[in-house]
């Protein structure tokens, strides 16, 4: 088939790739005219990493990532409150990688770029079903111009043009009142180089990965969130307007809450006013969609289902989207029964995530903590039962798709 992919976001390329192993034409239309190498870090979780691998990627991520160990559960003092080993040391079938987003992207782009049409410059504004066709209304510095296609994928994000032909009403993204505030900063590696860190509770949170191996001087670069809220949960509650949204944060916001996180492995205030670039965001979702599909179009990714970023589960649903409809499409000649094939699949389980992360997901370990110990603990099992944290733990991995060798 010829296809069209509003975006050329993780979810998008990788879409497009999945969709050329499998004969289709595409063509990747991207709203911004040239691409960098913007963002901070993301993790790819196990399952992801097995489908990019499937696409001859695993030696690339290899090369520009770092296979995480760990994530480590802990509370605002730094004490350890559960490891949870991940990738192969966990015993799932691939690694699961700590990396910058935008580079990821960059050789997304240029592996889509050999393999399928990937033109910048150009936004889907729109899609309309004509003839048995659908045509890809499109917006470019030369004016206006239409794309015919068979199908149209929607995988332009959570302001997606697409998601609002199927709600136009739905307005803006929902916000509980929790800003995060991204950066990276070279710093001396911390644990084993390896791991990545929860720490906090949910109304101050920091979360901490390196992303790159240690250069000459020792120094890793070293992905951190911190969140922190700033207003409590209320019915119609909005976020702030989405011209603020990734603009630069200030060591204001952070320090009154975080200036004093110094950890025995870790000086959290050191590593953020280190930081080479700070962006500010609000943490936002979208209500689950009753369907992502319209005509002779679908949806993917955050545009399908924008969810809180709690537990990794961004790029990683995006790239499981991408996996299933292009499975989707090979086994099911006929268009209809694909697309419903593939929402059948995946909308489900990415509402159930959605509906997770708003209920804290993993956070509420954090929170528990927080309130039967706020100045720390001698012994983790005087405060909570370590089986108990690591059965919430695992019930959550599970609901959110991880499958190790044991559950595959």
């Amino acid at each position: 088939m010829d296809i069209v992919i509003a975006g050329g976001g993780i979810g998008g390329l990788t879409a497009a790739l999945a969709l050329h192993a499998r004969g289709h034409r595409v063509t990747v239309l991207e709203a911004v005219r040239e691409l960098k190498a913007l963002g901070v870090g993301i993790n790819l979780l196990p399952h992801a990493v097995a489908v990019l691998d499937e696409l001859g990627l695993l030696p690339a991520l290899r090369g520009m990532a770092v296979e995480t160990s760990a994530l480590v559960f802990a509370n605002r003092h730094g004490q350890a409150i559960y490891r949870d080993a991940r990738g192969l040391e966990g015993g799932y079938s691939h690694p699961q990688f700590s990396i910058h987003r935008g580079q990821l992207q960059m050789r997304l782009w240029a592996e889509a770029g050999a393999r399928v049409t990937v033109r910048g410059g150009q936004r889907v504004v729109g899609v309309r079903d004509e003839g048995g066709k659908a045509i890809a209304l499109v917006e470019t510095a030369d004016g206006p111009r239409e794309l015919v296609a068979d199908l149209v994928v929607g995988a332009d994000g959570i302001h997606s043009a697409l998601r609002r032909r199927l709600a136009p009403d739905e307005g803006a993204p929902c916000w509980r009142g929790v800003m995060m505030w991204r950066g990276t900063s070279w710093a001396p590696p911390f644990l084993d180089g390896r791991t990545m860190v929860q720490a906090g509770h949910s109304r101050a949170k920091f979360v901490v990965y390196p992303i790159g191996a240690p250069r000459a001087d020792g120094l890793q670069l070293i992905n951190w969130i911190a969140d922190r809220r700033v207003r409590e949960p209320a019915s119609g509650l909005t976020a702030p307007d989405r011209a603020d949204w990734s603009r630069a944060g200030r060591l204001d916001d952070l320090m009154p809450t975080f200036g004093s996180w110094h950890f025995d492995w870790l000086d959290v205030p050191g590593l953020i006013t280190r930081a080479e670039q700070m962006l500010e965001w609000p943490m936002v979702d979208r209500d689950p969609l009753p369907h992502w599909r319209l005509g002779l179009s679908t949806l993917l990714g955050d545009a399908a289902h924008p969810m809180v970023p709690i537990g990794s589960n961004g790029a990683t649903q995006a790239i499981m989207d991408a996996q299933s409809l292009a499975a989707a499409l090979s086994a099911h000649a006929d268009l209809d029964t694909a697309l419903a094939a593939y929402e059948d699949e995946r909308r489900p389980l990415c509402a159930r995530i959605v509906a997770m992360n708003r209920r804290e997901g993993l956070d509420a370990i954090l929170d528990r903590v927080e309130a039967l110990a706020p100045d720390g603990f001698a012994r983790l099992a005087d405060v909570i039962d370590p089986a108990e944290v690591a059965a919430e733990i695992n019930a959550y991995k599970a609901a959110a798709g991880h499958r190790t060798r044991d559950t595959a």
